[in-house]
């Protein structure tokens, strides 16, 4: 069987808390090609590894993250939210999949994109999100390895993909067929899907040709890669 990249969600989530450290560790060592990451910034602009728009979910704290400094947010997780530099630092060679979830307006991208160029990890990140997010991204950065997130059968438009020059086409897993992989790659795009997280399904899509998996299930994933 062809290899797919296997890209870990949010880290190694079942195993430990995600968008941590620790669960990018995890991730990493069971055999993932990339680690997605949500990111975010602080009250005053560092960029930080969260899903939700409050810290209640994980961090048991019901405090929106817009109005914490990066100080605040150390204290009240005792250090459990990473900054992305912090991150980037401790996946080395692996790749991040920076996924910009709602409330990221252009000049918080812009924050992001320049603390990886800070970084000098340009190389190691691609970016997922929507097409105002991506539009964004590749407005502050003309060479950014983008994956479309796209929730719709029907094509996006060829002026939008024109515009945001992805590089793959970023699908809810239950969208995708054979057929949809078809013509995705006629036309010149490589597929990933999210997320994933039962054998059955991950075989199924393996199967229909995908070129990426991202999942909550990074070890089953890799397990099946080798079969």
């Amino acid at each position: 069987m062809r290899t797919v990249t296997a890209v870990a969600h949010r880290g190694d989530p079942y195993r430990v808390r995600e968008n941590t450290i620790d669960s990018l560790r995890s991730a990493l060592h069971q055999g993932a090609d990339a680690v997605e990451v949500d990111v975010r910034l602080t009250r005053d602009g560092v960029p930080v590894l969260l899903h939700d728009r409050t810290l209640k979910r994980l961090w048991e704290q019901d405090r929106p993250l817009v109005s914490l400094s990066s100080d605040e947010v150390r204290g009240l997780t005792a250090g459990g939210v990473p900054t992305l530099a912090d991150a980037l630092t401790v996946a080395g060679e692996g790749r991040l999949m920076i996924d910009l979830p709602g409330g990221n307006d252009e000049r918080a991208v812009r924050r992001i994109v320049g603390v990886i160029r800070e970084c000098g990890a340009e190389e190691r990140v691609y970016y997922c999100a929507g097409a105002s997010t991506m539009l964004a991204v590749r407005a502050a950065d003309p060479a950014a390895e983008i994956a479309l997130t796209w929730t719709s059968l029907a094509p996006p438009r060829p002026a939008l993909l024109d515009a945001v020059r992805p590089r793959w086409l970023n699908y809810r897993f239950g969208l995708v067929d054979r057929d949809l992989v078809a013509r995705v790659h006629r036309n010149g795009y490589l597929l990933s899907v999210w997320t994933p997280d039962t054998r059955r399904s991950m075989r199924r899509l393996l199967d229909a040709g995908v070129d990426s998996i991202t999942t909550n299930r990074i070890d089953t994933l890799c397990a099946l890669r080798k079969v």
